[in-house]
């Protein structure tokens, strides 16, 4: 169902990625295959997962990822440019700042608003009035964490997760 309603045909104009943390509930540790394969890791605040997630120019989320709490933003942010497809525009925050994302993103032909941060000598320009754009991404967090079982995992499989929340972005989104 998720796949049907964001499917587009075409380029995205503008999108945005971000993710964000999901406290794991102790009932959702414990599944067969270790909590890694399932996307929990641990950290000083206890378990957690993270969602990665692209949204369209309108802030509605296209393409959804988990991985462990403990994985860095730009890890996944390489399969969640190549689950979108082609993109004009991509907002990003500090977290996504590295060359190697700037090349792939130039070789696609994609602009990159990703702000620097403070460890380059030389901060990178990007648009600002662009960049302004990206809390959509935030409000996007903001409205589906409203649903419980979004804001924290209570689920011990990735797959019994990763189905809660599109159910809830299909709610937030496209049934108002």
């Amino acid at each position: 169902m998720f796949e049907a309603l964001t499917g587009h045909s075409g380029i995205f104009d503008g999108a945005a990625i971000d993710a964000t943390h999901v406290k794991a509930h102790r009932s959702a540790a414990g599944a067969k295959g270790g909590a890694f394969a399932h996307a929990i890791g641990r950290s000083r605040g206890g378990r957690s997962t993270k969602v990665h997630e692209l949204v369209d120019d309108r802030g509605r989320p296209c393409v959804l990822l988990l991985s462990a709490g403990n994985i860095n933003d730009i890890s996944m942010a390489e399969a969640l440019i190549q689950a979108a497809g082609p993109i004009r525009l991509l907002l990003a925050d500090k977290g996504y700042d590295a060359n190697h994302l700037r090349r792939r993103l130039a070789a696609q032909s994609t602009e990159a608003v990703i702000a620097s941060t403070a460890s380059r000598r030389e901060p990178i320009p990007y648009d600002t009035i662009a960049y302004k754009d990206r809390n959509r991404v935030e409000r996007m967090w903001c409205r589906l964490k409203d649903f419980r079982r979004v804001a924290t995992r209570y689920d011990k499989l990735t797959r019994n997760y990763l189905s809660g929340v599109p159910l809830a972005a299909i709610r937030a989104y496209w049934l108002n």
